[in-house]
């Protein structure tokens, strides 16, 4: 009895921060990234001299820790400045944004992922902004993927536009996080079920398309492409 808890709680000591996997929803290749409760998970966006960071091996040189995983984490104007909201360290860079607009951006309803000290969240803006709460990260972009688990009413079954794309989803409790990045090319529709049918989560939103990057050392990936605006991180102490 006392040689098993002793494994078991090895074998929780030794749980990593965030698993990373390729899985394969609708025909289409995925790598899902899902993050341990008790993880640290940390937006970036600019290095101490305010400039703004842009890639993740600076956020790598940033932390007092081990970058497990990383992503991009929502949209920006050309000069990377994000395009909604933007909280990082209890501080807010810029406001949330909750008209419609051009772009995947302003196709209403878009969402803020919030990251908050006891669980996080993707939020529809409108609701967001209604009732603020105190996150300690955020970032918002769009367009929601899943809300309160149906698809967004815009996404088509039969569209043709397809990208690489990638996004977040979280549990209603706010203790399941979930990154994904699809290594095919796939719609907003694919894309969408791939988080509340195969992952099971009724919110979920959606970071970039083209642009998708990941760095998870575990599973042999470290994207490379033009400089990032907003980066989130899972980082193990």
């Amino acid at each position: 009895m006392i040689l098993r808890a002793a494994i078991a709680l090895l074998c929780l000591l030794a749980a990593p921060a965030v698993a990373c996997e390729q899985i394969t929803h609708r025909d289409a290749r995925f790598t899902v990234c899902e993050v341990a409760p008790d993880a640290r998970v940390e937006l970036f966006l600019r290095d101490e001299a305010g400039d703004i960071l842009g890639a993740f091996s600076s956020v790598k040189s940033r932390v007092d820790g081990t970058v497990v995983m990383a992503m991009n984490a929502g949209m920006y104007h050309d000069d990377r400045r994000p395009v909604g909201l933007y909280i990082e360290d209890g501080i807010q860079e810029a406001p949330i944004v909750t008209r419609a607009g051009p772009g995947n951006f302003g196709l209403l309803p878009n969402g803020v992922f919030c990251l908050r000290a006891d669980r996080s969240d993707v939020i529809e803006s409108r609701a967001f902004a209604a009732n603020p709460p105190a996150c300690t990260d955020a970032t918002q972009s769009g367009p929601m993927l899943v809300i309160d688990g149906a698809l967004h009413p815009r996404f088509l079954p039969d569209s043709t536009s397809r990208n690489i794309r990638n996004g977040v989803g979280t549990s209603a409790d706010g203790q399941r996080v979930v990154f994904a990045i699809s290594d095919d090319a796939v719609t907003f529709h694919e894309f969408g079920t791939l988080f509340r049918d195969t992952l099971g989560l009724p919110n979920a939103l959606y970071f970039d398309g083209r642009i998708s990057r990941l760095y998870a050392p575990a599973v042999g990936r470290n994207d490379f492409g033009l400089p990032l605006g907003p980066i989130v991180a899972v980082i193990a102490d």
